[in-house]
């Protein structure tokens, strides 16, 4: 199966498409999404645009997205989950399944560790997909959501295969 990840971002979009067979991964391309314009509406246009061109490139058959924290910052909540609206909204449109993580799953999936920083995050997305070298912080973190999807897509095909048996 080939997952899309995405890290969304209204300044940057981190995503990554790896191919799932069973247990084996294997990184098939990553990136960063600069978002393009000066207001709101601009900025989620070109996200929508360019999220459209990673997808007819690498047709992936699933997607996930990594659920938004809230924080302090009311405002800036509000832009991230507009950004995720996008990453939700193109891979739904496209016929994707959309599969949500909350990063703390992601990290303790990818990592072992539920607070693992991004450095950790990057160290084990390198060492379980060998040869990747994400374009950046964001696309690492994309990457380790499709490693996520991964894992559990694969326990839920197992629990159904057994429940079937």
């Amino acid at each position: 199966m080939r997952i899309l990840g995405i890290d969304p971002g209204l300044r940057t979009l981190g995503w990554g498409v790896i191919d799932s067979n069973g247990s084996r991964l294997r990184h098939v391309a990553n990136g960063q999404i600069k978002s393009n314009g000066g207001d709101l509406a601009v900025r989620l246009l070109s996200l929508y645009d360019q999220l459209g061109e990673v997808l007819r490139l690498h047709r992936p058959e699933s997607a996930a997205v990594e659920q938004t924290f809230v924080n302090k910052d009311g405002a800036g909540t509000l832009k991230l989950g507009q950004a995720r609206g996008i990453a939700l909204l193109v891979p739904a449109q496209a016929g994707l399944p959309v599969g949500e993580y909350a990063p703390n799953r992601v990290k303790k999936t990818v990592v072992g560790v539920g607070h693992a920083d991004k450095a950790q995050v990057l160290h084990m997305v390198r060492l379980q997909l060998p040869g990747c070298e994400p374009a950046g912080p964001d696309a690492a973190d994309a990457l380790a959501i499709a490693m996520c999807h991964a894992f559990y897509s694969a326990a839920a095909a197992t629990t159904l295969r057994e429940a079937r048996a």
